[in-house]
């Protein structure tokens, strides 16, 4: 089985490291991720005028990987307009392994999560991966290590009936002997607040000055459970150790509400 592997924190970054480690055995492996950190791109592309750089920065046989200095999305979209022919797709998309979680609401800005969801839409298995830690180390993905080979097995032995799905799977920062299993869950719902607060450049971190009549910022911000969450949500579930699997649809479209819309009669004056 030919396997794309992709992410939103970069080509570099531990998760992704592990993660093209953890699924080696399964098959051949292209890894194209971006250049650099872009988290929050959601389902962003890189269009216009803007040149998209791509470069091969290694080349093994059996895993070849390649920066693309775009969004996540546009290196699913590279990987497919350009490193396979057309027609033929692979069997398996991964996103990850994040740095952080993506579960609740935190799946609609993220850039792991967008990048599965670009793949979804052209028809291929799509699986997103988070480790609910931002600051990982080698240790923290032990839990990835032991339990993702198996939900990948029963996933990909058992295909989504419907078009566009992406099985969006969060996982602890817990030893292995700390997790208490698998749940299929809905997600919940998270709200940050407060979430800009005035730039200041601290030392051994990025630098940025204001121009002429600008203040600077940088999104930080809190967040908060939405109080209708249900118990076993996939925000609460991650809290108590479980591995959570959340199925998304890029079609978002809510059928019950279409519904009450033409109880509207719109277009009646």
């Amino acid at each position: 089985m030919r396997i794309l592997i992709t992410n939103d924190d970069g080509y570099e970054s531990l998760g992704i490291k592990v993660l093209s480690e953890i699924v080696r055995p399964m098959g051949e492996i292209t890894v194209v991720a971006p250049k650099t950190v872009q988290s929050g791109m959601s389902m962003a592309v890189t269009i216009g005028g803007k040149p998209i750089a791509a470069r091969k920065v290694s080349d093994e046989p059996g895993e070849s990987w390649y920066y693309v200095d775009g969004t996540p999305a546009s290196c699913v979209k590279y990987y497919m307009s350009i490193l396979c022919a057309e027609g033929d797709k692979p069997g398996l998309v991964l996103s990850g392994i994040n740095h952080g979680g993506n579960y609740a609401s935190a799946a609609l800005y993220s850039g792991t999560v967008g990048a599965a969801e670009e793949a979804a839409l052209s028809g291929v298995t799509a699986v997103a991966l988070s480790l609910d830690n931002l600051y990982p180390t080698e240790e923290d993905f032990e839990c990835v290590r032991v339990f993702l080979p198996g939900i990948l097995e029963k996933i990909l032995a058992s295909p989504a009936r419907r078009f566009g799905m992406v099985y969006n799977i969060n996982f602890p920062a817990v030893s292995p002997e700390r997790v208490k299993g698998v749940k299929v869950c809905a997600p919940g719902v998270i709200r940050w607040v407060r979430e800009y607060e005035g730039w200041v450049n601290v030392p051994g971190g990025p630098v940025a000055y204001p121009e002429e009549g600008e203040s600077l910022f940088r999104m930080q911000g809190d967040v908060e459970l939405d109080e209708d969450n249900a118990p076993d949500c996939d925000v609460n579930l991650i809290a108590e150790d479980w591995i959570t699997v959340t199925a998304l649809n890029i079609m978002s479209f809510d059928a019950d509400e279409n519904e009450r819309l033409r109880g509207l009669k719109l277009g009646v004056r």
